[in-house]
């Protein structure tokens, strides 16, 4: 299966619904992370801004429920409310269809559909819909993306509770498969823990037996690591052997380790500061052209809300972001749609096996 990007249909700004639209409204901010009433949030579709009559400027960079600043430079940019300082010119307008001076765009794409009748079975993903087409569609574009694009992984915990699923990332890894990580101190610390007792959570990779006082393992593997002062240094004097976090940083993988209240240890490298961690994230998510969450709700759905529908590659090209959200519960792949990532793609499996299926089939 040959994958081809989906063309971008950009609006007809010549149509007559436009022609009386009026310049977009900017209103200088009062206090730093306020924004002034009447503000535009943004949302995860491509949206342009008519800066002076017959200007129409798309936001090369987005996020939803942000607002747009007009740099002195002249460049649109969007900003967390947090980021606001006094002064800065914020566009102000709700209408969305070009009578404020602001059109969202949310036609942007035409991706295949599949016509049906009024009434049909099994319109939602369940444990019971197939997915065959999904893999060979993931398969086509991962292999596209490897070379065009950036990947984005977002993993939770239980991708590191097998060993076939942590040897067949650690593959993905070395293929080129994997450009930016995102995860928490659960996923790093249980790696961490296989490298060392070839346990997660003192359950034997393989063989699911539980180790005798297994349940220190995580914490040993924490306590080593933080002795050491990091998990890079614990990589060089090779007290960590194997796994994906040695494998990222080997390969110079840019990751963030978001931390967490119910976080043991944590190790060295995880932030600890909410937003110090979001905006680490926000830097690798404007990149993203495809991301893949793993059996982790709260980093999916972060993940989702700071990656919109689109993205302006380096020579100007207008394309769709891939969004794939990857668990065993209905509830929770359903979850991220209704958080308003509205293009996120959904596979119901168990992750371990995803993991394995993917790597196997990219192998192909």
């Amino acid at each position: 299966m040959q994958f081809e990007l989906p063309p971008y249909e950009p609006p007809d700004f010549s149509d007559r619904r436009f022609q009386k639209s009026p310049v977009v409204i900017f209103t200088e901010a009062s206090k730093d992370g306020v924004a002034p009433d009447n503000y535009h949030a943004t949302s995860i579709y491509p949206e342009y801004f008519q800066i002076k009559k017959g200007e129409w400027r798309l936001l090369r960079e987005s996020r939803m429920d942000s607002v747009v600043v007009l740099e002195n430079d002249g460049r649109l940019v969007v900003k967390e409310f947090r980021h606001l300082r006094t002064s800065d010119r914020v566009a102000c307008g709700r209408g969305e269809n070009g009578e404020q001076g602001i059109f969202v765009h949310t036609d942007a794409f035409h991706f295949p559909g599949h016509v049906s009748d009024k009434f049909v079975f099994r319109s939602r993903p369940s444990r019971e819909t197939s997915f065959s087409i999904d893999y060979d569609q993931l398969y086509s574009l991962l292999m596209y993306e490897r070379q065009e694009g950036f990947i984005v992984w977002v993993l939770g915990p239980a991708v590191v509770f097998d060993r076939d699923a942590r040897d067949a990332f650690i593959r993905l890894i070395e293929k080129g498969y994997v450009h930016a990580l995102f995860a928490g101190n659960a996923l790093a610390t249980h790696d961490i823990e296989g490298a060392l007792f070839r346990t997660a959570l003192g359950q034997d990779l393989y063989t699911k037996r539980f180790a005798h006082l297994g349940h220190y393992n995580h914490l040993d593997a924490l306590n080593i690591v933080r002795k050491s002062g990091s998990m890079k240094k614990s990589i060089e004097d090779r007290t960590i052997s194997d796994g994906i976090m040695r494998s990222v940083i080997e390969h110079k993988i840019p990751y963030v380790l978001a931390g967490s209240i119910r976080d043991d240890g944590p190790l060295p490298e995880v932030i600890s500061d909410v937003y110090e961690a979001q905006d680490r994230m926000r830097e690798l998510a404007r990149k993203a052209t495809t991301v893949i969450a793993l059996a982790t709700q709260l980093h999916s759905i972060a993940t989702g809300n700071m990656v919109p529908s689109y993205t302006v590659t380096a020579n100007g090209v207008i394309r769709p972001v891939f969004f794939y959200i990857v668990d065993m519960s209905e509830f929770a792949v359903s979850k991220l749609a209704n958080r308003g990532s509205l293009t996120a793609r959904s596979i119901i499996t168990n992750v371990q096996d995803f993991i394995v299926t993917v790597e196997r089939g990219l192998a192909i």
